[in-house]
């Protein structure tokens, strides 16, 4: 058993990351650049939330509050708060589940037992793995919501691109 959360833990944010290319073989043409800009967006933003988040809040890993408790692969002792795999797995499950919604669906299981397993391998708390899904799901809104803005401001109020000529 502790193989399978170990590999869950550790492995299954390819799984995801895999979903997430799947995802963009299946979209049609063109859905494929918005989906792609979206999911990167999404990875970046996850990264600079989750060092702002981890900046305002400490917590520490349960096996350094509880030396008794042993973490099932080495891990630093360092700020769990708040969990980036869950976070990241979060944001691409929810950019993934606008363009294809059974397979976003699936991922987003996918990272909450990422998340569970990560609290069953002594590595975060549930509260890590709460505020990794939150900063996982406002990275992927402000994802979404940055690409449609910057769509909408590239367009003329007839759905034309721009011509760059104003008159």
């Amino acid at each position: 058993m502790n193989t399978f959360v170990v590999d869950v833990a550790q492995y299954a944010l390819f799984l995801v990351a895999l979903g997430g290319v799947v995802a963009w073989l299946l979209v049609d043409r063109r859905d494929k650049v918005p989906l792609l800009a979206q999911a990167v967006l999404a990875v970046v933003l996850v990264a600079l939330l989750v060092k702002a988040a981890g900046s305002l809040h400490t917590d520490p890993r349960p096996f350094v509050v509880q030396p008794s408790l042993h973490p099932l692969f080495p891990h630093p002792p360092d700020n769990g708060f708040p969990s980036d795999h869950t976070a990241l797995a979060t944001a691409v499950a929810l950019v993934v589940t606008r363009y294809r919604r059974a397979l976003g669906i699936v991922l987003l299981l996918v990272a909450v037992a990422i998340g569970a397993a990560r609290v069953a391998a002594h590595v975060h708390h549930v509260q890590d793995i709460v505020a990794g899904v939150l900063v996982g799901a406002v990275a992927a809104t402000l994802a979404m919501a940055v690409w449609e803005a910057w769509v909408r401001r590239r367009r003329t109020p007839e759905g034309l691109p721009e011509t760059g000529v104003r008159g």
